[in-house]
């Protein structure tokens, strides 16, 4: 009983350890929830299909292409294939964090995967690279909170989607950039870092002048993972002589 009670009180810390993690995603992309309800009402979504399609999505870029392609007479398949092109990168996050979580039962193992999201995989990356075990309690406290705020947030924007100022004009919509910005910078000392990083950069911003948004998401990361194929191992200061 006494081991159970230890494991139980870890538990609980993890989850809150968790919880702690999860605020800055929650404050940066909280304009961006408000902002989708308001326009999937405007593009003739109802409160309820902007709740919905929030809970059960739960992609706010793939959100943005679906409400605007909606209403337009253009085909389904197109709409899901948009959708596809902008989230093709959580394919790749998913093999990746798939090693991480592979301990886990099944049932949590597939909440893991419905909760993933951009940030959830960069620290629990982090976690992982640092010799810490990405445990089930303490992933679901970085990802609940803000799946849960993301789907509340996005309601209120549908029901006061008029009150809501523009924006781009406040400057609100640069917070979610500057944080991934922040995620990105922290995976500068592995190996092959700024490589990946320029050429994922450089062919995303080609395919965004070129083919146009959703696209470029995708190939810039497509272009990344390749290079990194591509280029040969790196290995820490031993050099092997002939």
């Amino acid at each position: 009983m006494v081991s159970d009670a230890i494991s139980e009180h870890g538990a609980k810390s993890d989850f809150w350890q968790g919880v702690r993690l999860s605020m800055p995603v929650v404050v940066a992309s909280a304009p961006f929830a408000v902002l989708f309800g308001a326009l999937a009402v405007d593009n003739g979504l109802s409160v309820f299909e902007a709740f919905l399609m929030s809970a059960l999505i739960f992609g706010g870029a793939s959100q943005m292409v679906g409400i605007e392609l909606f209403g337009q007479h253009v085909a389904p398949w197109l709409i899901v294939l948009s959708i596809f092109a902008v989230n093709f990168r959580h394919v790749l996050y998913s093999a990746g964090i798939s090693r991480r979580i592979a301990h886990w039962p099944v049932v949590s193992q597939a909440l893991g995967f419905f909760i993933l999201t951009d940030p959830q995989f960069a620290v629990a990356e982090a976690r992982a690279q640092s010799g810490e075990t990405v445990g089930f309690a303490w992933y679901l406290g970085l990802g609940l909170p803000v799946y849960i705020f993301w789907v509340i947030e996005s309601a209120l924007g549908a029901v006061f989607g008029k009150l809501i100022p523009d924006t781009h004009a406040l400057g609100i919509d640069f917070l979610l950039p500057i944080y991934f910005l922040g995620l990105v910078m922290g995976f500068r000392k592995r190996p092959l870092w700024l490589p990946v990083v320029v050429a994922s950069a450089c062919a995303s911003i080609i395919a965004y002048k070129t083919i146009g948004s959703p696209w470029h998401v995708s190939i810039g990361a497509i272009a990344g993972v390749l290079l990194a194929v591509i280029l040969p191992p790196h290995h820490s200061g031993v050099k092997i002589r002939p």
